[in-house]
């Protein structure tokens, strides 16, 4: 697939509207601490949906009018929108983790609000240093993605049989090594992340809470940014659809949280969809070493084509139908087959 290098402009445009759109929300709306109400969930919810439909158009149009081809500007958009979709799923289902941190530690709803905005600020950063990573590694040893690969189909296997149930946040390394090192009090102090006692700044519970879910989202971290490299490895692609989907996960949380039991199959749906990914990344590889059994011939024409990559628009468009009809598929029926057990309510009221 063509290259495609996006003026320095572009990233400006894109951290502009990532940092006017936390203002909005955390100074403007939300400046005290409290727990939004359904309507607010709702509407946020439209609007961080929107704005990443509205950037993907803009990514169509600037492409488009900035290499005259407007094909290769519809693929680089199906490119962002497949990325957002699997980093949005994937998201969702990281909720319901945090949903089991904010319970464990009974968080008051106010303040769970600021931990997930702070654990957002740190994952724009995060997120970036792995991404950018992950990509210089990926152009320079092209083999890694096939590590990815690996990874992925493993991962996904794994989801089939591992429950996320089983987390006790209390039993965490990160929970560990943060309460032997810093000094935690054990009660919340408002909002506050650290407060004065004896004379010496002090973490409070909510600085824990902070801690394990920034850690948590770390872990999660090394699960999508590969899933996304099996989708594209434009390093401005895969960040701005990472970033994207992350973005409006308060908001997603709370209006999700009491839902968490009903989409109890879509970590089965996100575990086809990794799988998939997984095996498409290694698909290349396994063509190669048909193309070497064959010997001098090389093998079928469309064998070589597919190695040489001139079925790239195809792949996407794929990817993308995999991706929504896995997705859409889990959540019908997670809708129509419920759990056979409810759910215990969230402390934290």
């Amino acid at each position: 697939m063509t290259p495609v290098e996006h003026p320095y402009w572009v990233w400006g445009l894109f951290f502009g509207i990532v940092f006017v759109a936390l203002f909005v929300d955390i100074v403007i709306v939300n400046r005290k601490p409290h727990a939004p109400t359904k309507k607010e969930t709702v509407v946020w919810s439209i609007i961080w949906v929107s704005l990443a439909l509205a950037f993907n158009a803009f990514i169509y149009w600037q492409v488009g009018n900035h290499t005259g081809d407007w094909t290769l500007a519809f693929t680089q958009a199906k490119l962002f929108l497949t990325g957002y979709l699997i980093e949005l799923s994937l998201s969702v289902d990281n909720l319901f983790v945090f949903l089991l941190i904010f319970t464990f530690f009974k968080v008051p709803k106010k303040f769970q609000h600021r931990v997930l905005f702070w654990g957002i600020m740190g994952a724009l950063v995060l997120r970036m240093m792995m991404i950018f990573a992950g990509a210089e590694l990926v152009e320079r040893f092209h083999w890694i993605i096939y590590i990815f690969g690996v990874f992925l189909v493993y991962t996904g296997i794994s989801m089939f049989k591992t429950s996320d149930d089983n987390f006790e946040p209390h039993e965490s390394a990160i929970v560990k090594f943060a309460t032997k090192y810093i000094r935690i009090s054990k009660h919340y102090d408002g909002d506050k992340f650290f407060v004065i006692q004896d004379g010496a700044r002090v973490g409070t519970l909510l600085l824990l809470v902070l801690i394990t879910v920034e850690f948590t989202d770390l872990v999660f971290a090394v699960d999508s940014i590969p899933a996304i490299f099996g989708i594209t490895t434009d390093k401005f692609l895969v960040y701005t659809s990472n970033i994207f989907a992350i973005l409006g996960l308060r908001t997603f949380y709370f209006l999700l949280a009491g839902l968490a039991e009903r989409f109890h199959l879509l970590k089965y749906g996100l575990a086809v969809v990794l799988t998939f990914i997984g095996i498409k990344m290694l698909l290349p590889l396994f063509a190669q070493g048909l193309i070497m059994f064959y010997g001098a011939d090389g093998g079928p024409e469309p064998l070589r084509n597919f190695v040489a990559g001139k079925y790239d628009s195809q792949v996407v468009d794929i990817s993308l139908i995999v991706v929504i009809a896995t997705i859409a598929a889990s959540v019908v029926l997670s809708l129509i087959f419920p759990p056979r057990h409810g759910s215990k309510p969230a402390d934290g009221e």
